[in-house]
């Protein structure tokens, strides 16, 4: 076939432009200074407590609490659902360095489980190390926006007496059978990064519907007495049993960000959804049979929201998939990998997480993120810029591939 070499000039990264509402609240909060979310004498209510309202709301929780970011919002949920240092926690070991992080913050040890060809955590690992680990938490990532089986993962839990908290920083808007990411377990947390579905440059959303999970977050994230301040929270009494007991961590969200991120809800993030999953099925389609490169099956369950795209590159050496990466960048076209050897930007993986102390044996890890390549789907992106980016991806793929089949 006739390869081209030319050069793409599409932007992974691009971001769309911040609802007006948002630059406005943004601008009208800059003009009065008040960026702390707390006042001592301002009796209205702040734009992160009104984002904490409206993310409660839509998500069909009671609470909410904003954060720094979805990694405090991690360690946090940890914390408040009474994880101890030394305490044993489960958590599937296809992440992002962010979910380690949070259980090494609360002083815990990781205990990964393994992942299936689909890139969801594979359950016949969890049951059996719910079963002989001791771990009495699972610390949940719904990576890349994949979601497994939520009830069976339920009742696992349930059978074993796990508590469950989920990583939801790539499924806001996403559920499984109908029931939103977030709100199996004790506490769902959500990000507000660029690059994920809402953008304020950086944020943390914990939902919950347990009270003392809520009143220690709202603690924890440093709201010193003024958690009366929060409209999304437990009663006074509930506070009353925790405030002489829960450190000020200092991790709250300010003002600005909570005035960026507000309008990025509703409407404006049901029609992302779409739309994202429309750059994934246009993506997915210029690479379904392309020799070497499988895309995962998606069950009718998994109501998916794919802010990226993953596919595995299966039977080539890992010279052949550097070349592959190589021959896409000089195209315009950056593909992450997760078999490299060295963790480089935002990719790692648990061998490069030494920090753990002890080595985790995980066979089909191993296998799979060998392969396993990620991209970026802004909304920017257009059906002719999908079509361009599939075509590189196969033509690069080919002349990767030449050298290996002729050898």
């Amino acid at each position: 076939m006739a390869i081209s070499t030319e050069p793409l000039h599409i932007d992974l990264s691009k971001q769309e432009p911040i609802p007006p509402e948002g630059v406005a609240a943004a601008l009208e909060l800059m003009h009065s200074g008040k960026l702390h979310r707390y006042g001592e004498t301002d009796g209205s209510t702040s734009a992160a407590s009104r984002l904490e309202a409206a993310f409660a709301a839509e998500l069909g929780v009671r609470y909410c609490v904003a954060l720094n970011s979805c990694g405090s919002s991690m360690f946090v949920a940890l914390k408040s659902a009474g994880v101890q240092p030394g305490d044993a926690v489960l958590s599937n070991c296809f992440t992002l360095a962010p979910v380690p992080g949070a259980i090494a913050h609360v002083g815990a040890r990781p205990v990964l489980v393994d992942v299936c060809d689909d890139y969801t955590i594979d359950l016949d690992d969890l049951e059996h190390k719910a079963a002989t680990s001791g771990a009495r938490t699972l610390l949940l990532s719904h990576m890349r926006g994949h979601i497994c089986d939520m009830e069976r993962l339920s009742a696992i839990c349930s059978r074993h007496g796990i508590q469950l908290i989920e990583d939801c920083a790539h499924t806001m808007g996403a559920g499984w059978n109908g029931r939103a990411t977030g709100t199996w377990g004790r506490a769902g947390c959500f990000s507000l990064q660029s690059y994920k579905h809402a953008n304020a440059g950086e944020g943390g959303l914990l939902a919950t519907n347990d009270e003392d999970v809520a009143a220690q977050a709202i603690l924890f994230s440093g709201s010193y007495m003024f958690y009366g301040a929060h409209t999304a929270r437990p009663g006074e009494e509930v506070f009353e049993r925790w405030k002489y007991t829960t450190p000020n961590f200092s991790l709250r969200m300010g003002n600005l960000p909570a005035a960026l991120a507000l309008p990025q809800l509703g409407a404006v993030l049901a029609d992302r959804c779409q739309r994202w999953n429309q750059r994934y099925h246009w993506l997915a389609g210029a690479l379904e049979g392309v020799p070497h490169l499988a895309l995962p099956q998606r069950p009718p369950q998994e109501q998916y929201v794919a802010s990226s795209i993953q596919f595995s590159l299966t039977g080539l050496a890992p010279a052949a998939i550097e070349a592959f990466l190589a021959g896409a960048a000089q195209r315009g076209v950056f593909v992450k990998w997760f078999g490299a050897t060295a963790p480089k930007g935002f990719t790692s993986v648990w061998q490069h997480w030494r920090y753990f102390g002890q080595a985790q044996q995980l066979p089909n890890a191993e296998r799979v993120l060998a392969g396993l390549c990620d991209m970026r789907l802004p909304l920017t992106l257009t059906q002719a810029d999908c079509l361009a980016i599939g075509a590189v991806i196969r033509e690069s793929l080919a002349l990767a591939l030449a050298p290996q089949e002729a050898a």
